[in-house]
């Protein structure tokens, strides 16, 4: 049976409360990865698969950076228990699509992504409800479940992440300069551009690539779009479905932080388009100060710069002072009810031993930043722990607001677009192309969305 999906699984709840942080984005998070799955074992072996006999599992993943480990995890419980194990991992940008596909296959996936309030809508028919299971009785907060209209407990997260200005203060350092002095927009320009003017001399740029192509081009049209829904959601006391039409009241905040990035980094604007541009390489190799990105770099990037660290989304808004990091979670497990009643508690014993076990969860967590869940391993996450800082210290959480963008790939699609265009030739009326693609576009989706 087939689910038409009208926006793209591939963004989540919008949160008001940090219970630690906020994948891949996810994102969140977002890097590339081929489809992978790994060969299920033969038979069970053990009281775990007992509880599951003739039951089998099937992860359609969502987090591409996290496949090798998931692979891993799924092997290792498979040569533990007997029970079959399989993920596959749809590549970054197309978990929509290869959901479809696969949910239309005899042997769908067991184990998928239910990740904002639109998923709901779509896929609330096709899961069962998690109120009161083992798994959901794991949890140690409620914060990042999805529920449709009757109560039902469609989706529960499973790993929550934080995004922002990945910085590394060495460079700012020698720059003449201190992270502690950026504290609102004007002080990051002044940084940044200063680092950009002397870049020949100090060796190295202020941002890295800020690419266009669809490996990266989600940093800016999904991640830091943000900005701009955060602040206009805010003014209308939160928003709690997706609105009709957008005014862009700040549109030109999220412009002073996307030409600041684009104008002072170690690639020029007119090359942005194509890609190709490594720019967490760019980061680690000590070639630029800033790297626009989210809490899965964390262990990428502490492998060079350990002392690494995020700071929120600085853009000439009154009061930015006391902004903290955008925090949320895309990544919210769901169990599907069309599969054998042997396959879901298959994967309901799956996702327990997950979360309690203490060399599986520890490997998630060193994979996803942190889990939120009674038994799982701690985080070692500096950027999720910069994020309980900021809040910690009184400053406001930007909430994933840009899960509500409707029809999310062509709305993206249109803002590379029209960003491209910018890049190229920063005239005025290539911005309002800009403006156009963020503001009319988003009507336009949602009424394809909700025609």
């Amino acid at each position: 049976m087939k689910k038409k999906l009208s926006i793209a699984i591939v963004t989540a709840m919008a949160l008001s409360l940090l219970a630690g942080c906020g994948g891949g984005g996810t994102s969140g998070g977002g890097n590339t990865a081929a489809p992978a799955e790994n060969a299920p074992a033969a038979e069970a072996g053990s009281e775990a698969a007992a509880d599951s006999t003739g039951g089998s599992v099937y992860w359609l993943n969502f987090k591409p950076e996290s496949d090798e480990v998931l692979q891993e995890i799924a092997a290792t419980y498979t040569d533990l228990t007997g029970v079959p194990v399989k993920v596959v991992t749809a590549a970054s940008g197309t978990y929509n699509q290869t959901l479809n596909a696969e949910m239309d296959k005899s042997a769908p996936p067991t184990l998928f992504v239910v990740g904002n309030q639109a998923g709901v809508k779509d896929w609330a028919d096709y899961v069962i409800d998690l109120t009161g299971t083992p798994i959901a009785n794991e949890l140690n907060t409620d914060a990042y479940n999805l529920y449709d209209e009757s109560g039902k407990l469609v989706s529960i997260g499973y790993c929550y992440e934080c995004y922002g200005i990945i910085a590394n203060p060495d460079l700012i350092e020698q720059a003449g300069h201190s992270i502690d002095e950026i504290t609102n927009f004007e002080t990051l320009k002044a940084v940044a551009e200063d680092i950009h003017a002397r870049a020949s001399e100090l060796g190295f740029d202020a941002f890295s690539a800020s690419d266009m192509d669809p490996s990266s081009s989600w940093r800016f049209t999904g991640h830091m779009a943000n900005l701009e829904y955060y602040y206009e959601s805010r003014d209308a006391g939160g928003w709690t479905e997706c609105p009709p039409e957008i005014s862009g009241a700040y549109m030109e905040n999220f412009k002073n932080l996307y030409d600041l990035c684009i104008n002072n980094s170690t690639v020029a604007p007119t090359d942005l388009a194509t890609g190709g541009h490594d720019a967490e390489a760019e980061f680690k190799e000590g070639k630029a100060a800033f790297f626009v990105n989210g809490s899965w770099e964390y262990s990428a990037v502490s492998e060079t710069v350990p002392n690494a660290t995020m700071i929120p989304y600085y853009c000439g808004v009154e009061g930015e002072e006391k902004a903290g990091l955008n925090c949320g979670t895309e990544n919210c497990w769901a169990i599907n009810a069309n599969v054998s009643e042997a396959d879901q508690q298959a994967t309901m014993d799956f996702l327990v031993w997950c979360v309690t076990d203490p060399d599986a969860s520890r490997k998630l967590v060193d994979s996803f930043g942190i889990m939120p869940y009674k038994n799982a391993a701690e985080s070692t996450n500096g950027f999720l722990q910069d994020a309980a800082d900021y809040t910690a210290n009184g400053c406001y959480v930007m909430d994933w607001v840009t899960n509500y963008q409707p029809n999310v790939d062509d709305y993206r699609a249109a803002l590379v677009s029209a960003l491209n265009q910018y890049n190229a030739d920063q005239s005025d009326a290539n911005w309002e192309l800009v403006r156009t693609a963020f503001v009319d576009g988003w009507a336009t989706q949602y009424g394809l969305a909700n025609n």
